[in-house]
């Protein structure tokens, strides 16, 4: 069991292939993932259980910090987490290597293999997070291949009554604005607060830099200010045909200020053209009010598992999760995907 190089990547590749997985290929994909550096991480974020010539399994962490009232714990998500079907335990054995180099293991979803054995292996069911959907163009659904092309009719119609039914924006007094890279500690100051009383996944400026980096999807930051003062902030990714607001928070607790960011972000992504809907998760009930509110529809449920690696008690409270905190913000398998 070691780190892996970026000399691995390629048997890495054929090993999640053999176990029916569809991975990034590109090299620079792969080296942003696994082993471009990170303050919050220390060394190759992948790793590999080998018989001395072929890699056996292998799983990549997403690093992260979970707050729960003073609580502050790491927290890391595996992903591209697979086994040869003939080595059977290398992938759990795996796991519980790397879960020694954190407080939780995060789950979020999975395939039918993976949530059936999760509880297994010591993960604790937790709550759920919500997929919403809202449409930006319904004459775009015809542009995505469908194999089920007697549904692409209907689906339209329901788009257009959603898009048709979509309360308007009220955002007098609020400016979205772009923030790039080297402006990212602009925002510090709305960034979650770890004494709200909730069960949050931590954000920082350094992680924000490293999902601005990545070079799989576009990804946009925008601040939401007010008399020039940052109150908020979204994140958008763009998938083909779809742009998905994978984090977003607003430093108040009235739901009319957390309307208008979530206005911000649809008008963002409108503005860009092409696509044909913005989707975004929720596990607050908070947030999925504000969502209903904006003229978005549950369409999905992921259930979401934590792991303690130690004493440390899992939290009895749903954590807010939102799609930055695994590989969500840019998966897309280039086939239709859309939501609505």
């Amino acid at each position: 069991m070691r780190p892996s190089s970026p000399e691995d990547g390629p048997a890495i590749v054929a090993l999640m292939k053999q176990a029916g997985l569809q991975p990034h290929e590109n090299p620079a994909h792969l080296y942003w993932k696994y082993w471009q550096a990170r303050p919050d991480w220390s060394g190759s974020r992948s790793f590999v259980v080998t018989d001395g010539k072929e890699i056996l399994a292998h799983g990549a962490a997403c690093p992260g910090t979970l707050h729960s009232g003073v609580l502050q714990a790491r927290v890391i998500h595996m992903i591209d987490w697979a086994a040869r079907r003939d080595s059977v335990g290398a992938g759990v054995l795996l796991m519980k290597h790397v879960a020694r180099r954190t407080d939780f293991l995060l789950g979020i979803g999975g395939s039918d293999h993976t949530l059936r054995i999760m509880p297994l292996i010591g993960y604790r069911p937790c709550g759920t997070v919500t997929g919403y959907v809202r449409t930006l163009s319904a004459l775009r659904i015809v542009e995505r291949p469908s194999e089920a092309r007697w549904k692409v009719a209907p689906r339209m119609a329901r788009s257009l009554l959603w898009s048709l039914s979509a309360p308007a924006a009220t955002l007098a007094g609020w400016q979205a604005r772009r923030i790039g890279v080297e402006e990212v500690a602009r925002i510090a100051q709305a960034l979650p607060d770890r004494h709200r009383g909730r069960v949050l996944l931590g954000r920082s400026p350094d992680l924000l830099r490293h999902v601005l980096a990545c070079p799989i999807v576009p990804v946009e930051l925008y601040a939401l200010e007010k008399a020039g003062r940052a109150l908020g902030y979204f994140v958008l990714s763009y998938a083909p045909g779809q742009a998905r607001l994978v984090d977003l928070w607003m430093a108040s607790e009235d739901p009319a200020d957390w309307r208008a960011l979530v206005h911000s972000a649809v008008r963002q992504a409108k503005s860009r053209g092409g696509l044909a809907e913005l989707v975004v998760w929720s596990s607050d009930p908070r947030l999925s009010q504000v969502l209903g509110a904006c003229g978005f529809h549950a369409r999905l449920s992921l259930p979401i598992y934590l792991r303690s690696s130690g004493e440390m008690p899992v939290p009895q409270e749903t954590p807010r999760v939102q799609m930055i905190d695994n590989d969500a913000f840019y998966l897309y398998f280039g086939r239709n995907e859309l939501w609505a």
